[in-house]
């Protein structure tokens, strides 16, 4: 019996004309049992067509570039041993004339076709029949894609990276998700420059769409407010690694307070909103907290700590979100803040605020109370390093050790500059805020 075996392409699922990514092998070469001879990649994985046997590869019917099927020939094996009633990689026993079976196999689609093998040309095991195959990143599928697998490349899509710039350490050059990471690790220390804008997304252009075929629509322009904050937002996303933590605050005793005494504030013409002892505690947290109150130097090697606590607020109005700023608020009482705060909130959706008054934040605090939700992923307003997002309170079962009492219960969520504030820091931040806002007697109106 031969020793010939025909080797195919095995079982790929629901997928035809898989492109050859990487081809390990030559003509010639001696291989051993389960030895990977050529790499397939489809758009959801890749495979490795393995060698069945040891053994001389006497032939090879696949190049780079290549698309192949299931069934479709790979190679034929000179196997060391006779493989006897056993099926071969796609489940086929080799025929007793392998050079001619591969003649009359369907043709592979090539870039660069070989003349076919004649149907009595005897084959020669020893000097290659083909010079090596130039293998690495540069090499592989050039002018296509970047040498990495669907899975590492959408998961560079989602970190914002252009692949052609990462530089593979896997086997032959291929890209590997730790080259990844590191150069997101890199291009944050700052030792790669970043493209301008940022990193760059590996995206195609959304589809041009003609939605009036499905339905009467209206285009409307956006504001200059939202295309002025879009462009930052989305910025501060793409360049800022961020990670947010939830806690919530049991604000029944603060909520007493604030009811108890809004009546003699509201008689100043202002509102003593959950809003003004927000800002008390992210004085008191920044206080204890001062990495939390900085900015990244540009040279990514230095932190800036801020001496003064001037609190961004987020006020949505009807043309979008702004941000004034609070200035000295650790000097501020309460009373001052609620008017303060009143202020400027009108002044905002009055379209009157001034350049001063947007500039200079060093932490920012975007509400939602008033409209509702759990919690919600606030983005950070670079150069802060930090942002408050709040939720809405509602009433809870709490448990004192006893027995369950209803408390008010405040959902708060700290985002945070990960390059800067580790985890850690910031649930003991973000813990800290919670109990200031917990004890009601450290508040006073004046």
């Amino acid at each position: 019996m031969s020793n010939r075996i025909e080797i195919r392409v095995p079982d790929i699922g629901d997928f035809s004309d898989i492109p050859v990514i990487e081809v390990l092998v030559s003509a010639g070469d001696r291989v051993d049992s389960d030895q990977s001879l050529v790499t397939l990649e489809s758009d959801k994985a890749t495979m490795e067509v393995p060698s069945p046997a040891a053994g001389v590869i006497v032939e090879l019917s696949v190049s780079l570039g290549d698309d192949v099927s299931e069934g479709d020939l790979v190679a034929i094996l000179e196997a060391e041993e006779v493989i006897a009633d056993e099926p071969v990689t796609a489940s086929q026993e080799a025929p007793a004339e392998p050079v001619k079976a591969a003649v009359e196999t369907k043709p592979v689609t090539r870039r660069d076709p070989e003349p076919p093998v004649p149907e009595n040309a005897p084959v020669t095991v020893g000097p290659r029949q083909s010079p090596p195959v130039p293998l690495g990143a540069d090499a592989t599928l050039p002018g296509k894609v970047p040498y990495a697998s669907p899975v590492i490349r959408a998961f560079a899509r989602e970190l914002g990276v252009d692949l052609f710039r990462v530089s593979g350490t896997g086997r032959n050059g291929r890209i590997l998700r730790d080259d990844v990471t590191a150069f997101v690790k890199a291009v944050m220390a700052g030792s790669v420059a970043a493209p301008s804008g940022g990193l760059s997304f590996d995206l195609p252009e959304p589809p041009a769409i003609d939605f009036t075929k499905f339905g009467d629509i209206e285009k409307l322009a956006l504001s200059r407010i939202r295309k002025i904050s879009g462009k930052n937002l989305h910025r501060n996303w793409l360049s800022i690694p961020h990670v947010t933590q939830n806690d919530l605050a049991n604000i029944s005793e603060m909520e007493q307070f604030r009811k108890a005494n809004k009546d003699e504030v509201a008689a100043d013409g202002f509102k003593l909103t959950p809003l003004v002892f927000l800002i008390k505690a992210c004085v008191a947290a920044l206080q204890e907290f001062p990495q939390f109150n900085a900015s990244l130097d540009p040279d990514g090697e230095h932190l800036l700590l801020k001496k003064y606590f001037h609190i961004g607020i987020a006020v949505d109005t009807p043309d979008g979100l702004v941000v004034p700023v609070i200035r000295d608020c650790d000097r501020k009482s309460m009373r001052e803040l609620a008017q303060e705060l009143s202020e400027v909130s009108q002044r905002a959706r009055d379209k009157k605020l001034t350049p001063s008054d947007w500039q200079g934040a060093s932490f920012t605090i975007s509400s939602l109370g008033g409209i509702g939700g759990t919690s919600f992923n606030p983005i950070i307003n670079a150069p802060e390093v930090a942002i408050l997002g709040v939720s809405r309170s509602r009433m809870q079962p709490v448990w004192n050790g006893e027995n369950f009492e209803p408390r008010l219960m405040l959902p708060v969520s700290v985002s945070y500059d990960h390059r800067v504030i580790d985890g850690a820091a910031a649930a003991r931040f973000t813990r800290f805020l919670a109990e200031f806002l917990e004890a009601a007697d450290r508040f006073t109106l004046d």
